[in-house]
């Protein structure tokens, strides 16, 4: 089953940062614009950012501007989620995504795909 698989979740204090990882299983990332997502205990999955599937920009959510960046390694099939000054409304379980029809316009509405199992992140105050 094409999925992604997620890893770089952990525990860390507020103000603090992690680097989450996101590797395609079964598929290449060359063709895919890809999203990060999390969801919270509780709560809805929200979208976090989109990365265009050639050099085309990347786009974030209000909730993470300015503090994460997502990146993208084609020839490496990898994508990456720098998180700085964590806060912990931040704990989620994150996830990556291809997400359909690209990041044009209200990417957020759209469905994604080929979800992986996720990984945690744990903000602590």
């Amino acid at each position: 089953q094409a999925q992604f698989v997620e890893s770089g979740g952990g525990l860390v204090q507020t103000g603090g940062s992690l680097r989450l990882s996101c590797v395609p299983s079964g598929f290449g990332l060359k063709m895919y614009a890809v999203g990060w997502f999390r969801q919270a205990p509780g709560k809805e999955r929200a979208a976090l950012s989109c990365l265009s599937r050639d050099d085309g920009p990347t786009y974030y959510r209000d909730s993470v501007k300015g503090r994460f960046t997502a990146s993208r390694d084609n020839a490496e099939n990898t994508v990456t989620l720098q998180m700085n000054n964590l806060k912990p409304e931040d704990t989620a379980v994150y996830y990556c995504a291809t997400v359909r029809g690209g990041c044009s316009g209200l990417w957020y509405f759209r469905g994604a795909d080929n979800w992986g199992q996720g990984t945690q992140v744990t903000v602590s105050s």
